[in-house]
């Protein structure tokens, strides 16, 4: 084991010779393995002010912004900056056509005008703890198939002690396929509320069009504030609560910044699979990821008819397709950035090197035969799943039907009436959020055609006996047959209005529930997935799971000498690099910023994802950028680094050397787009809004002075 643990700690150190711009570290390992690099390549703070548990620093101005984004906090009074599409659902939810905060943009003028945000929440790193000894003693003869329950019951007994007398929540993370475990506690607020926002036009600038570009020229940010109660402790929302004052707050660097300044990126990384075998490459490419862009593709085209015709329609389905359409693109490009860069050749050849390796090691010499048995096993029906999550369950009102899944388990011969009543509030919760956003008309265009491209290309054998149901409606072909039934469902299911919703939840009936149409189909659906190909996807997963295990610890063992790091797995990392342009393709080089000329260039009034407030028009043809433009007069507006991020670090904080607040990271770029699979040295990029273009537009655009007064802005 010391052995072991030993290699892990070796191969999370930054060697010699490694590239700083690749990997994601974990932030109480950087005194140790990682600070004398980041000094040479620019950093001018101590470790002790990167993270330290006791004392003030930077981790403790990063928030975890409601699970699925990075914040930062940048005032003494809990003022919180993130990206414009971290805040869509909240400015979106809380505009209407008279009051339209999306279109229009929004700045609270003092504490009482911002609005909270029903369900919103940030959490706050307050320490890290290696747990990998304590796991690993515990695993001690659990078999494989037990690993995972065992697993799950260490983990609930370490979080539990952690938090054991406290307000904190704890989370475990597996890190390197299971050979690491760490601990993290956080505190929670739940108490946050909207300061302010750009218009969408600015904040979105470029829309799906733009979306994983460079050059870029997007104002992505909004701002929110943590309150918490007169003790300054994290609170539920109370009238009487006041902002929070935090440990330490980003000052904001105004100067600016030039090709080859140090940056760092803090926040909290969604998902990487940097050590995917070539199966899981291959069908990603040739199967999963175009599946996932059709259904989603769907979706938008129905959606998009629905918000073009109607200003409060538009509103209300803006957050739902602008994360669906986010997606639908970085699929379409990771795609054709693992096939131009050879991603899939790339890992045969590792692979093959690993077997190599792992000739006479017993541990590790059946680990790629392994994995591609369990691969020729699993192709066949990989789909289903992404059939059913994507497909069936992505048209709406089959997803509200789920609701009512547990009502139907229960209340089948009146197994258990309490939990089947229990089932029913749940249901309605819910209901009120769902239907204020559900159209009925693009649901129906949408169910029909998943139908058809399920039926078309799922084999027929692996059909649910429900499918001969559907095809007994009416129609000379199965895409009218699809069209009618469609349109049977939508006129006769309960599910499709709140009115019935809520005359059958007021009186529930599982006989009635059974005679649902849309309830009927769903249901078959799933429990053909359940019945027949769940299991099989579980015994794929299990049967996967040692093998990457083994293969993490024996490419550390085959490459002493070289830097591995854990995926991303929403820990608190940072990743640290240079302000950096890059060549994309023969004679073709980008620039590391864009200014304010080029939205203007790239405006177009007719084009809605191109349009942009007269007033910032205005501003422009006055040169009237205040404090905050480049020596050359110009306004700044996005920069790109070569900082190692994915989705999750939306939000993130970009650092310069000193600590201070240069930009806030929104996006990757096209070029490459395989970066969760792959790190790219010569492509990969980060797009950050310039911190100066934030400040812009808050001051002269928002007419917001007073929040700009309350951070520290330096020179």
């Amino acid at each position: 084991m010391k052995k072991f643990l030993h290699i892990i700690a070796v191969m999370l150190l930054l060697v010699s010779g490694a590239k700083a711009d690749e990997g994601m570290w974990l932030p109480m390992l950087l005194k140790k393995y990682n600070y004398e690099q980041m000094k040479a390549k620019g950093l001018k703070l101590t470790p002790e002010q990167l993270y330290d548990v006791n004392n003030s620093s930077l981790k403790d101005a990063i928030v975890w912004f409601n699970g699925g984004c990075t914040g930062e906090i940048i005032s003494s009074k809990g003022l919180v900056l993130t990206n414009h599409h971290c805040g869509y659902d909240a400015i979106a939810s809380n505009s209407t056509p008279e009051n339209n905060r999306l279109d229009n943009g929004f700045w609270a003028k003092n504490n009482g005008e911002e609005i909270p945000i029903a369900g919103m929440w940030v959490s706050i790193v307050q320490r890290m703890e290696d747990m990998t000894d304590r796991v690993q003693n515990e695993l001690k003869g659990v078999s494989e198939k037990d690993r995972p329950a065992k697993l799950q019951e260490i983990f609930k007994k370490i979080t539990t002690e952690a938090t054991a007398g406290t307000t904190y929540e704890a989370q475990m993370r597996e890190m390197f396929r299971g050979n690491a475990y760490y601990l993290f506690i956080f505190q929670r607020f739940t108490d946050i509320r909207l300061v302010g926002t750009p218009p969408q036009s600015v904040g979105k600038f470029g829309g799906d069009a733009d979306n994983w570009m460079w050059p870029r020229h997007t104002g992505d940010f909004s701002m929110f504030r943590i309150y918490a109660n007169k003790n300054n402790e994290a609170s539920g929302y109370a009238p009487d609560n006041i902002p929070y004052t935090p440990k330490h707050s980003l000052p904001i660097n105004i100067k600016g910044v030039k090709e080859g300044d140090y940056a760092m990126i803090y926040g909290f990384p969604g998902r990487t699979n940097r050590y995917e075998f070539s199966q899981g490459i291959d069908l990603a490419i040739e199967k999963v990821n175009p599946t996932i862009v059709n259904l989603r593709d769907i979706r938008l085209k129905a959606w998009k008819e629905v918000m073009d015709k109607n200003e409060g329609d538009r509103l209300k389905l803006s957050a739902d397709y602008a994360q669906i359409a986010n997606y639908w693109k970085y699929f379409i490009g990771q795609t054709e950035q693992m096939k131009r860069l050879k991603v899939y050749d790339f890992k045969v050849a590792s692979e093959n090197k690993f077997n190599e390796f792992a000739k006479g090691k017993p541990e590790f010499q059946d680990v790629i035969a392994n994995v591609e048995k369990a691969y020729v096993a699993y192709r066949p029906i990989a789909l289903q799943r992404i059939y059913l999550g994507e497909g069936i369950l992505g048209v709406s009102m089959n997803s509200m039907s789920t609701s009512l899944f547990a009502y139907a388990k229960n209340a089948k011969d009146n197994k258990d009436t309490a939990a089947a009543n229990k089932a029913i509030k749940g249901a309605q919760a819910g209901a009120d959020e769902f239907y204020n956003s559900f159209f009925p008309s693009a649901d129906e265009k949408i169910l029909a055609q998943i139908l058809e491209m399920y039926y078309n290309n799922i084999p027929v054998d692996q059909h649910p006996a429900y499918m001969a149901v559907i095809l007994k409606s009416k129609g000379a072909t199965t895409a009218e047959k699809f069209r009618n039934y469609s349109k049977l469902v939508y006129a006769k299911s309960f599910l499709a209005s709140k009115e019935k919703f809520d005359a059958f939840t007021k009186a529930p009936s599982y006989k009635k529930l059974m005679a649902d149409p849309c309830f009927a189909m769903t249901y078959a659906f799933y429990n053909h997935y359940l019945d027949n190909y769940k299991a099989q996807i579980d015994a794929f997963n299990a049967a996967i799971a040692p093998e990457a295990r083994a293969y993490i610890k024996g490419l550390m063992e085959m490459n002493p000498s070289k830097t591995f790091y854990p995926d991303a797995n929403s820990s608190l990392r940072l990743t640290y690099g240079s302000v950096q342009a890059y060549e994309p393709k023969d004679a073709v080089k980008f620039d590391y910023m864009t200014t304010l000329d080029g939205v203007i260039e790239k405006y177009n009034p007719k084009d809605f994802e191109f349009n942009a407030p007269q007033k910032l028009i205005d501003l422009y043809n006055a040169k009237d950028f205040g404090n905050y433009k480049r020596e050359d007069g110009r306004m700044p507006v996005a920069f790109i680094t070569n900082n190692d991020i994915t989705g999750g670090n939306s939000g993130s904080p970009v650092i310069d050397g000193e600590g201070r607040l240069i930009g806030l990271a929104f996006d990757g770029n096209w070029e490459a787009m395989s970066g969760d699979i792959v790190f790219d040295e010569k492509y990969k990029r980060t797009i950050n809004v310039d911190i100066r273009y934030v400040m812009f537009l808050i001051d002269k655009l928002g007419g917001a002075p007073h929040i700009v007064a309350e951070m520290n802005l330096v020179q």
